[in-house]
């Protein structure tokens, strides 16, 4: 909480506009363009809800397919079921949990409509050969960047190399509105249907900025909109964005730094930044050598009262999955080692450095 979260909120109120699309939607959307330098911002009410304007932008019908990582929420491949598309999963990279670049191409098919990229953790995929990859064989490319935001790959920042991108408010998340989301057009022949998707398949928005003199219902879409409420705080969060990443970072660069005699001896890996990728301070994980070990280490943690958990199960391995689509023979050995080996700390804005310290010296004290 920056302070300011209840004051919009009575400021929104005292405006009388508490449905979606009011000044402060107004406001979070030009702060987000501008930030981002991308070419138009729509807040939703969820990640999943953009990534579900993504799929209804994109056409996406039954019988496509689209290409997802198989370490991720499940949202990621979710949006794109729900229109009727079959998912082709991908393994994660050895030394991060994103999208293998190298394996993406053995799933391209002529049914193939778009590529769905993860940056987990707020790392960045690789995006320069995932958009040379797009451009071969005309794929869209969206960017799951739930967890990215203010985090960069070779000066850009994530979630404005894709065709479309999808970010998340949750609560869990850096900047926060409880529940909460935006897409992120940068294909500008887009944007003005995802305004209408956007607003229940009608061009209202065009109505209410004095474009059109009435509007109609010319297209498909739903009630993607948060109220002006959600705005509200989330407009205090943002104005606060460069205090709350500078403290996030500086929390996940104390854990680097105190918990690498444990990675000068092998004991753990810890998260994996490229070079021309940033840290936005998301999570901070590390990696055990076996499932048996990060079991022993949370039991470990849990009675120091320190709550550390585990993550993503694969997708491709998941009960629906199974049930619904033909199972995929790779054996998604790295997705696999994540899902048994990594481990979240506690990382978040208010959290001391001595709570830092004592949960990587509860860490060493495991080891040794």
């Amino acid at each position: 909480m920056t302070g300011q979260e209840v004051q919009y909120i009575k400021e929104a109120v005292e405006e009388g506009h508490l449905s979606g699309n009011g000044i402060f939607t107004q406001w979070c959307q030009q702060f987000l363009e501008s930030r981002l330098k991308c070419n138009k911002v729509l807040l939703t009410n969820s990640c999943t809800a953009a990534l579900e304007m993504s799929a209804l932008l994109l056409n996406i019908k039954p019988g496509d397919e689209v290409i997802v990582p198989s370490f991720t929420f499940v949202s990621t491949a979710l949006a794109f079921v729900r229109q009727g598309a079959n998912i082709r999963f991908v393994d994660s990279e050895e030394t991060t949990p994103n999208i293998d670049p190298l394996l993406i191409e053995s799933q391209i098919t002529h049914k193939t409509k778009a590529l769905v990229v993860v940056h987990y953790a707020g790392v960045a995929c690789q995006m320069k050969r995932i958009m040379e990859i797009a451009q071969k064989h005309n794929l869209f490319v969206i960017e799951d960047a739930a967890q990215a935001i203010d985090s960069y790959y070779q000066g850009k920042a994530l979630g404005t190399i894709g065709h479309l991108s999808t970010f998340s408010f949750h609560e869990t998340k850096n900047i926060q509105c409880g529940e909460g989301g935006f897409l992120a057009i940068n294909e500008p022949l887009l944007a003005e249907r995802a305004e209408i998707i956007w607003e229940k398949g009608t061009n209202r928005a065009k109505f209410f900025r004095g474009e059109i003199d009435k509007y109609n219902w010319v297209d498909t879409g739903s009630s993607f909109l948060p109220s002006d409420m959600q705005a509200a705080f989330l407009k205090a969060q943002l104005e606060s964005i460069d205090t709350i990443q500078k403290q996030r970072i500086h929390i996940s660069e104390k854990y680097e730094h105190l918990l690498n005699p444990l990675v000068l001896k092998k004991k753990i890996k810890t998260l994996h930044i490229a070079k021309d990728a940033t840290n936005n301070g998301h999570i901070f994980y590390i990696l055990c050598r076996d499932l048996e070990e990060r079991t022993a280490l949370i039991s470990h943690l849990k009675e120091a009262n320190i709550q550390a958990v585990f993550h993503y199960l694969g997708l491709h391995n998941s009960p629906f999955i199974k049930r619904s689509q033909t199972p995929q023979t790779e054996s998604f050995y790295e997705c696999s080692k994540y899902a048994d080996t990594l481990l979240r700390l506690p990382l978040y804005y208010e959290l001391k450095d001595q709570e830092v310290v004592r949960v990587a010296e509860t860490i060493l004290d495991f080891y040794e």
